[in-house]
């Protein structure tokens, strides 16, 4: 695809050399439109991730994954395990969205929304640059002495990343166990809760090993979105690509020469576009695993066309195929289908989250029982019943028999369910021999809020 004879990108990941071992990259801080726009996204994103724990609708929090205690929160909304069907559906409607997405607009969750993205190159990366300045003077400095300069340097930034980790993890935890026990957490004594204190070292540590060492091989060894992609992406999928067409052949470029006469490509060789990747490829030689999309090597590239007074875009969101027919992105059935897909699923998810019944009830006759013979020719069944409230509001609720005509008797006097809470019981029904169709005859019962009627379940009496 291109004119580089080096093919060695095909055989290693960049972050490895011949033996194995790590290539450190040293990025150079990108500047453009397009890495203005990613910070933009990634301010937005962080705020939201670090307050949705402390935001509360209803009394609930904006957001809560409980899985201790099967509670979970979705915008205010309480979801509990008898809405686990939404949780599969919506696991589903993910995964089928991502990889409709990706095959048609490559990989923009990576590089402008991945938290791995974003905390690595938006936050603990601006850190470095604020403290050791840029990537070509943290590759001088870890090669030259340890000097004062470089010791405090370093202490600082590790110092200023163990307490971002430090952060992070107590925003996770708020995710599963709420802000207000996070909160009781940190200002009680760690012998108070130590299982919960080794958790978060663990993962304070472990955070600290991502962002400080591990860092872009997250991306290209270990998350499985960016190992199967390769089975997604085609010739037509919009991807960060360099257009080898107008590009090469590659040479810098000299005072007052006609590039075209000379047989030369608009690419001028600097290398600008490398030293700001992130991951550290060359996007040059074509797509390739570790590419991200982040767009960093596009405002290089853009910023040293706008020198030589070049035309911007040699370096630019498209397809190998528009590449390749010299064509610019059409909205393509194929395009349209995949979109119109995602957007269907997204569509349908939400019409499930905001059709959820209010109570969820489940009624089950008492395993093992038959029927019980009470007078002369009337009969009653033992039954078990569960509501769950999902609402923020006290029911009043009732059962009442709805087909055929027959009296409910509740093993107790109300069923006054709290909000968000669940209660449990038992009661009999009694039908009259001429109501009974043979051994096992079917009924309707409805569940009632004062005087509505919010579910209705199906079940069956047993008689003789």
């Amino acid at each position: 695809m291109t004119n580089n004879a080096d093919n060695n990108f095909r055989d290693r990941i960049v972050t490895m050399n011949e033996e194995g071992r790590r290539n450190w990259i040293y990025a150079n801080q990108p500047k453009g439109k397009y890495y203005t726009a990613r910070t933009i996204v990634a301010i937005f994103l962080m705020i939201f991730l670090f307050a949705a724990p402390h935001i509360y609708v209803n009394g609930e929090p904006l957001l809560l994954f409980n899985i201790l205690q099967r509670k979970f929160v979705l915008f205010g909304v309480v979801f509990w395990p008898q809405d686990f069907h939404l949780f599969v559906i919506g696991l589903i409607t993910i995964i089928v969205s991502i990889v409709t997405f990706t095959v048609v607009y490559g990989r923009i969750w990576c590089g402008w929304a991945c938290p791995q993205t974003i905390f690595m190159e938006m936050l603990f990366r601006r850190i470095e640059y604020w403290i050791e300045g840029s990537g070509d003077q943290q590759r001088i400095r870890d090669k030259g002495e340890d000097t004062f300069d470089r010791i405090w340097r370093m202490l600082l930034k590790h110092f200023i990343f163990i307490l971002i980790s430090w952060a992070i993890t107590h925003t996770m935890m708020a995710y599963i166990v709420g802000a207000d026990e996070v909160k009781q957490y940190i200002v009680s004594s760690p012998g108070e809760n130590i299982s919960v204190f080794i958790a978060i070292m663990v993962f304070t540590g472990a955070f600290y090993f991502v962002f400080a060492y591990f860092r872009e091989q997250v991306c290209s060894l270990v998350c499985p979105y960016g190992r199967f992609q390769g089975a997604l992406l085609d010739n037509n999928t919009l991807m960060v690509t360099y257009d080898f067409k107008r590009g090469e052949a590659r040479a810098p470029m000299r005072k007052g020469e006609d590039r075209v006469e000379a047989g030369k490509g608009d690419c001028v060789n600097c290398g600008k576009c490398v030293s700001v990747c992130p991951t550290g490829i060359d996007i040059r030689n074509g797509i390739q695993l570790e590419c991200i999309n982040c767009t960093a090597c596009m405002d290089a590239c853009d910023s040293v066309m706008k020198r030589y007074k070049l035309p911007e875009g040699l370096i630019r969101i498209t397809s190998q195929n528009n590449i390749t027919k010299g064509t610019s992105f059409k909205w393509t059935p194929r395009v349209v289908a995949y979109t119109a897909l995602t957007a269907a699923l997204i569509g349908a998810l939400i019409v499930l989250f905001t059709l959820r019944s209010s109570y969820e009830t489940t009624i089950l006759r008492v395993q093992g029982s038959l029927y019980q013979k009470v007078d002369e020719g009337l009969y009653s069944n033992i039954y078990n019943y569960k509501i769950v409230n999902k609402t923020d509001n006290e029911g009043d609720l009732s059962i009442k028999l709805v087909s055929p005509d027959g009296k409910v008797e509740l093993a107790g006097s109300s069923l006054v369910v709290k909000k968000q809470e669940k209660i449990q019981g038992v009661f009999l029904i009694k039908l009259k021999e001429e109501q009974l169709s043979g051994s096992s005859t079917k009924i309707v019962l409805g569940i009632y809020n004062g005087d509505e009627l919010i579910e209705t379940i199906h079940t069956t009496f047993v008689g003789p």
